[in-house]
């Protein structure tokens, strides 16, 4: 049998949900798709979407740390870089070029304190499987 799945949904859960969804629809210009209140679904790429859930509300609970990272594939790391440090948002780690994996990114922390890593594949081929 055959899954079929038609998109792909990852969930963050969060203390303030008013301060991610202004991180992710100001900061990331994400587009809000659907707000259920104390959930919000927001559309990444194609099928690939994005939910912030109310902690207090969700499945799951907010962490101090999450070991989760949420990678968005650009074109364009270094306007993305300047454009985050213009919003003032939060930088984990400067921009860096990573030969041995043929990658270029950055990473900033969303209000929940996740990792979001900024990323574009220098390999032709591969950048191409991601639409660059």
């Amino acid at each position: 049998m055959t899954l079929n799945s038609t998109a792909a949904i990852t969930f963050f859960y969060y203390r303030d949900l008013a301060a991610a969804a202004e991180f992710y629809e100001q900061a990331l210009g994400l587009r809000l798709v659907d707000n259920q209140g104390w959930a919000k679904i927001y559309r990444i790429h194609g099928t690939a979407y994005l939910g912030i859930v109310e902690g207090k509300r969700g499945f799951c609970q907010p962490r101090e740390e999450n070991a989760v990272l949420l990678t968005l594939v650009v074109g364009d790391v270094d306007g993305w870089y300047a454009k985050l440090i213009d919003r003032g948002v939060r930088v984990l780690r400067e921009i860096e070029t990573h030969e041995d994996i043929h990658v270029r990114c950055f990473f900033v922390q969303d209000p929940g304190g996740y990792p979001v890593e900024i990323q574009t594949f220098l390999e032709p081929s591969v950048a191409k499987e991601f639409g660059l």
